[in-house]
């Protein structure tokens, strides 16, 4: 357990609905603007959204959004001048645990407003128990993923 958080059961029901949307891409709840609402996009008949990017906070980040590098690369993130991201998607999650693949800025003047990130090669697994907080981001396609 990391700085007293003491339970991450919710964290990670959250997160496995939201692989499980991901992984289907279309459902037909009607539910709040939340998390775990059970569609992606704004309506349930948005088509072509894959993702509901996230961000993680961890129990002594002190507000700060944890943050990975884009790359496999061993790179301090707290470095300035470093290519790392704290926007992730879920990939998979296991009990207690969760992989997220790095989803890094898109660049790319001419579908950056409609596609703002893409995705990379670049992964991690976090124990949950080591999140307090989850921010869910707009639902977004994500190519190649």
């Amino acid at each position: 357990m990391c700085n007293n958080c003491k339970d991450s059961s919710c964290i990670a029901e959250i997160l496995t609905v939201i692989n499980i949307l991901q992984c289907n891409a279309e459902c037909t709840d009607n539910c709040l603007d939340t998390c775990d609402r059970g569609f992606l996009g704004n309506t349930v008949s948005t088509l072509g959204i894959n993702t509901r990017p996230v961000m993680l906070y961890t129990c002594a980040g002190n507000g700060t959004p944890w943050s990975m590098p884009t790359t496999k690369e061993n790179i301090d993130c707290s470095s300035v001048g470093t290519t790392c991201s704290s926007v992730f998607r879920v990939e998979k999650v296991d009990g207690e645990c969760a992989t997220f693949r790095v989803l890094a800025a898109n660049t790319d003047p001419n579908t950056s407003t409609t596609i703002p990130y893409v995705a990379t090669n670049s992964f991690f697994t976090m124990n949950l128990d080591c999140v307090c907080a989850l921010k869910c981001l707009n639902d977004t396609t994500v190519e190649g993923v």
